[in-house]
């Protein structure tokens, strides 16, 4: 598992700066990674609703007398779930690549829920394109993580998990001979590695070999 020599194709993601041996705007990681985003555009956009109020812990706990009466709605989650919003971010990058690729420009139409899934579908559609060939795919795919990230920081924050050690891209293969690139992580204390992805498990015994391709990849981006 060599990165290919500059000459050969190589570029670097978008992204992530990372080599990638596929020539693309996007390593298949990062590509599987914004999938998996914009397919969870439409439930995250559902999952914003109980948000939308405040607490009514919050409303009961102000005096009587003197403070300003609670907004009905939170501002942050209204931006989200209005026109400019989710489904804006969204229809704005659809119409980017449809221009991009001289195609019509549909007139959004329907609920904002509905625009978004349209929109998010489109997207879908489009990206074996985006991480092959469009130059904005880097910006592209950073606005739909920092997007996703911020719906859920709001539906569901998370604490800081130490996911362990970063070993480089999956080395495997699917039966087509496409390989996986997901970023591999090792637990703190275990020899046992799991792609997250493709669920590829690396056992302690192959483990010797797995660090001879990592070391090989990093020795070859060094020399590039």
């Amino acid at each position: 598992m060599t990165a290919a020599a500059p000459g050969d194709g190589e570029r670097l993601c978008l992204l992530c700066d990372e080599h990638d041996a596929m020539g693309g705007m996007l390593c298949p990681g990062c590509t599987k990674a914004t999938v998996v985003r914009l397919e969870c555009l439409p439930d995250l956009y559902a999952g914003l609703l109980p948000f939308l109020t405040p607490s009514t812990a919050v409303s009961q706990g102000r005096s009587g007398k003197g403070g300003p009466a609670p907004l009905p709605v939170v501002e942050g989650v209204l931006d989200l779930r209005g026109p400019g919003g989710m489904v804006g971010v969204a229809e704005d990058w659809l119409s980017s690549v449809r221009d991009a690729r001289q195609m019509r420009q549909p007139v959004p139409a329907g609920s904002v829920e509905a625009r978004l899934k349209a929109a998010a579908a489109g997207l879908l559609a489009n990206m074996p394109w985006i991480a092959v060939s469009w130059p904005e795919a880097g910006t592209f795919a950073a606005e739909i993580r920092d997007l996703t990230r911020s719906v859920r920081s709001i539906i569901a924050p998370e604490p800081a998990v130490d996911r362990g050690e970063r070993l480089g891209h999956c080395p495997a293969m699917d039966s087509a001979g496409v390989l996986c690139g997901a970023v591999l992580w090792l637990p703190r204390g275990e020899k046992a590695v799991r792609c997250e992805w493709c669920d590829t498990r690396y056992p302690p015994y192959v483990w010797g070999q797995l660090k001879t391709w990592m070391t090989e990849d990093a020795r070859a981006r060094d020399a590039a």
